[in-house]
């Protein structure tokens, strides 16, 4: 793109939701004792401590002393894993996730719609997950641009972005973007309604951006040769996030179930030169891991969702698994914020249907979804210097019987289980005793007075007006008025 605009379109990111990289307040010092420690890339270190400074590790061993600032907290007989990344969420998006009114919404923007008060996050966080990838929905071929999270309650959404984590955009194939076609009474129906359409707008969209990239790159030569008053192409912010995917600065994830559309989608990639960078769903992943090994793409799947809907017939439990035993990177996901508080045991699946590790299973809610998202050199292990994003759970984080204790973000504690309980009990004592207040005010008798209140004055009988004499009736004037007034002056 030309100097002006990649200097204007710059300006603009710093003032918009991607500008949140100012830096955040130092957190405080932790230091997490006797602890199991499962580090995903260095085994499990029994009884290990964990001393967390400025919101990263600043080491980890078997025994750490405790700075005399540090808060300490003792996890004996529990355990310690990185936070979980949730690689397809739809949580803290305000006013609805689709812009289906056309088949191409790469203008709309996930981004621009966070909402850092959705209860979700916090109920996310009591799961364990502490990174999100926040994706526009399924309606179009090509959907809207979407946004890598942390999930920092309490903060405004501008501080929810991940710094540093490439934007991506959502595809679609199969049912939901051609089922997608409705129209209101006297509207035109939106194309496309087949899978043919589906893989012709795809084609079509990227034969406009190659070309609107080729006019910019014409442009920019141009301009660097010295040539003057020259007119720069018109600007198309449908294409722009297109071209970004075409130069490497965007990712796809693309939402898919059907082998033979996942090896279309490959094709079309391959013909434009861009890469897919994770499917989504990909239920029928385990028919092409060698396809998708071979192309280097990740694969973010459901442990054992199926029969939902007709392109999931085919879909198997031992999906991740095979993925995984080809060579595939993939990773478990929820696409549903109930699902996402026990992404844990959702990965524990794949031990029983597929027999994989229990360190392959931890890597599919922890660093595969790290580097499908471009992020693990921050997350998605317990290594010194990434991000402290932790979970601590009573249990082995791949039991039934596991539950999360305490969630660390970027150092701090955003949820703490014993806090939230003690939280919960002032809560309800707060409402009981509302609710006893209100009560004895009903009962209260309606004639019942305060000392100090008086009854009002009341008339007696004798005090009503007398009618006029005949006098006034005969004389009228003042003084019949004034008898029909009561008297009064």
């Amino acid at each position: 793109m030309c100097a002006r605009f990649s200097l204007a379109f710059a300006a603009l990111l710093f003032s918009s939701v991607f500008s949140i990289a100012a830096p955040r307040e130092a957190g405080p010092v932790i230091l997490i004792q006797n602890a199991t420690i499962l580090t995903v890339t260095h085994g499990t270190l029994e009884h290990g401590s964990i001393l967390i400074k400025d919101g990263k590790i600043a080491e980890v061993g078997p025994a750490i002393k405790a700075p005399k600032d540090a808060k300490v907290i003792d996890a004996a007989g529990q355990f310690v894993m990185p936070g979980i990344i949730d690689c397809h969420s739809h949580i803290a998006v305000e006013g609805g996730i689709n812009e289906g009114s056309i088949s191409v919404s790469s203008i709309a923007n996930i981004a621009e719609v966070l909402d850092s008060d959705d209860i979700n996050i916090y109920r996310d966080l009591a799961g364990g997950v502490t990174t999100a990838n926040i994706l526009h929905g399924s309606a179009n071929a090509i959907g809207g641009q979407t946004i890598v999270i942390k999930l920092r309650w309490g903060q405004p959404a501008s501080k929810l972005p991940f710094e540093g984590a490439l934007p991506g955009i959502k595809f679609a194939l199969g049912e939901n973007p051609k089922r997608s076609n409705f129209s209101l009474p006297g509207q035109p129906k939106r194309y496309p309604s087949t899978r043919m359409g589906v893989e012709e707008t795809i084609r079509g969209a990227f034969t406009e951006g190659r070309d609107y990239k080729n006019s910019w790159d014409t442009y920019n030569k141009r301009v660097a040769a010295g040539e003057k008053n020259l007119i720069p192409p018109r600007r198309d912010l449908r294409l722009e996030p297109l071209v970004e995917v075409l130069e490497g600065k965007r990712y796809v994830h693309s939402h898919c179930y059907r082998e033979d559309e996942i090896l279309m989608l490959l094709r079309v990639a391959k013909e434009f030169g861009f890469k897919v960078r994770t499917f989504q769903h990909v239920l029928e992943g385990y028919k092409v891991a060698d396809e998708l090994a071979a192309a280097g793409v990740g694969a973010s799947t459901f442990s054992d969702w199926w029969a939902y809907k007709v392109e999931a017939y085919e879909a198997i439990p031992y999906n991740a698994a095979v993925m995984t035993r080809r060579g595939v990177v993939v990773s478990i996901n929820s696409d549903d914020a109930e699902e996402a508080t026990h992404l844990n045991q959702e990965a524990a699946k794949t031990i029983k249907y597929g027999g994989l590790t229990h360190d392959e299973a931890l890597k599919l809610v922890t660093l595969n979804a790290a580097i499908q998202l471009g992020i693990d050199k921050r997350v998605g292990s317990i290594d010194v210097g990434k991000d402290a994003d932790l979970v601590i759970y009573n249990h082995d984080p791949l039991s039934a019987y596991a539950v999360a204790q305490k969630t660390i973000v970027d150092g701090r504690v955003l949820f703490d289980r014993d806090k939230d309980i003690a939280e919960r009990a002032a809560l309800e004592k707060e409402k009981k005793d509302l609710l006893e207040k209100q009560k004895k005010a009903a009962e209260k008798k309606p004639d019942e007075k305060k000392p100090d209140e008086k009854k009002p004055e009341t008339k007696k009988p004798d005090d009503k007006p007398k009618p006029p004499s005949d006098a006034a009736r005969r004389d009228g004037g003042e003084e019949m008025v004034d008898s029909l007034a009561g008297g009064a002056q």
